[in-house]
């Protein structure tokens, strides 16, 4: 499963390989930090873990460039640790195994780790390089990007003496990114005694699966089905029309993902599940005409189960639900002077009820404070009058655009020199550690680029290896070309 080690450029491709041999989701990230730090010290460059979790090296100026303006290389350890159903993978043992399709890198049943691992190669592949010209080097290597961007928000004061942050988790080669939204993460949850189940009663399952999830920044204004939002439908009108009582619900694992399945177990009188069976089948028709030309082929399956002791007490049951079905999920709004860039968005990532606790996670994102700031007290309010005790956490601000980036006009320049065609500069609606970085080191000149990935998040995802030739061929020119201090 190694054969992508001789993929070109084979620096980048070599230590992608490594490094998909060592378990790195969001939370577990030992194993990668001591592999990193193995690395740098068989590369000869100083290495260290800082506070934050955060792996930070530094590689001197090649002759002749010590007074070149220092730049940081900075890129993410962590992955987001998705699989299909029927996988037995194991994100905190298990490599990843890849395998090439064409002109795609892509993993066996699991997300592949692309985002941002090619990022991480190619700062490895910088430090261990005998025959670069540039001039002061520092890697920042950050931790748990994917579930809070922990490590940059911890990042130290004065750790770094970089000038120009060159950020290497964009997911579009071609696109100079100058921009990205910020986001908050809310949390609603809700402790509940549960009832006892009426003994009369059978129990099924409802399944919501097949959807193509992604990124809840990239994707979110592409229209992809919401499996949490999908199954509320069924189980909202199951309560109303069948007598139905909801003993458990989980959808959705990350909250940066949008949530490719869900599922909900239901009981009701025994002479009401055919009218149920019938519901489930037609939802199952709708979704698939509504989401035509977007999803593949949606499967919405019901099937007998044992039945719970315990069911959510009806009140509560029905405040949940409706709140579950009211909240906002996708697109809020399109930036209104680059109307094909969504500006503010929601992704009702994960619902969990068992047991006497019901939680509902939700990522918020916008470019501007004043729309998230709306859009999040718009959900803090739905389900606070659910009766939910609601928490705003993690926030950071949008990285805003410098039009008159010295940098990007660098870029720009080497990039067209490079391959005789204009790169895209871009906004992203996607949440970049770029402004947190930018707040603690304001005077940096940023760019973030990289290589084509697609379907970040999910386990499609699958990397355009023929792209990385550009990356690394821009990257490599760049840091020849930056000026002095």
């Amino acid at each position: 499963m190694s054969e992508i080690k001789n993929l070109k450029p084979e620096c980048i491709w070599r230590n992608f390989d490594a490094l998909t041999q060592v378990p790195r989701p969001s939370g577990h990230l030992e194993k990668v930090q001591q592999f990193l730090l193995d690395f740098a010290k068989n590369a000869g460059v100083e290495a260290f873990k800082d506070e934050a979790e955060n792996i930070v090296m530094r590689k001197p100026a090649t002759p002749g460039m010590e007074n070149r303006k220092t730049v940081i290389l900075q890129a993410h350890m962590d992955m987001v640790p998705q699989k299909e159903k029927d996988s037995t993978h194991n994100f905190e043992t298990d490599p990843i195994r890849t395998y090439i399709d064409g002109d795609w890198v892509k993993a066996e049943g699991t997300t592949l780790g692309a985002d941002d691992g090619l990022g991480v190669a190619a700062i490895m592949a910088v430090m261990e390089a005998k025959d670069l010209k540039h001039g002061p080097i520092e890697a920042l290597i950050t931790a748990d990007e994917e579930t809070g961007m922990y490590g940059a928000n911890a990042l130290p004061a004065g750790e770094l003496a970089g000038e120009i942050l060159l950020n290497l988790d964009t997911e579009q080669e071609g696109e100079l990114i100058i921009g990205s939204a910020g986001g908050v993460d809310i949390t609603a949850t809700l402790d509940y005694k549960e009832e006892e189940s009426d003994k009369d009663d059978v129990a099924v399952k409802v399944t919501v699966k097949g959807l193509k999830g992604g990124h809840s920044g990239l994707e979110i204004g592409v229209g992809r089905g919401n499996a949490n939002k999908m199954l509320v439908r069924i189980v909202r009108e199951a309560i109303a029309d069948d007598e139905a009582c909801l003993a458990s619900w989980h959808g959705g694992n990350m909250r940066n993902a949008i949530p490719r399945e869900a599922e909900a177990v239901l009981t009701l009188p025994k002479e009401n599940k055919a009218d149920l069976v019938e519901l489930v089948n037609d939802y199952k028709e709708t979704f698939n005409d509504e989401y035509k030309g977007i999803e593949d082929e949606i499967e919405v399956i019901v099937e007998d189960t044992d039945l719970p002791a315990n069911v959510v007490p009806q009140e509560i049951q029905d405040n949940l639900v409706d709140a579950i079905y009211a909240a906002h999920n996708g697109v809020w709004r399109y930036i209104p002077s680059i109307p094909n860039i969504v500006e503010t968005s929601s992704n009702l990532a994960i619902v969990d009820i068992e047991g006497g606790k019901a939680a509902v996670k939700i990522l918020a994102r916008s470019s501007s404070e004043t729309k998230k700031d709306e859009l999040a007290t718009s959900l803090e309010s739905c389900f606070n009058m659910a009766g939910m005790k609601v928490e705003l956490s993690g926030a950071y601000g949008g990285w805003d655009p410098n039009t008159d980036s010295e940098l990007i006009k660098r870029m720009r320049k080497i990039y067209n020199e490079l391959f005789n065609e204009e790169p895209m500069v871009q906004v992203v609606h996607a949440g970049l550690e770029c402004s947190i970085i930018l707040s603690k080191y304001p005077g940096l000149d940023i760019c973030s680029f990289g290589p084509t990935l697609l379907s970040p998040h999910t386990p499609s995802e699958r990397a355009y290896w023929p792209s990385t030739t550009k990356f690394w061929d821009l990257l490599v020119k760049t840091l020849e070309e930056i000026p002095e201090k």
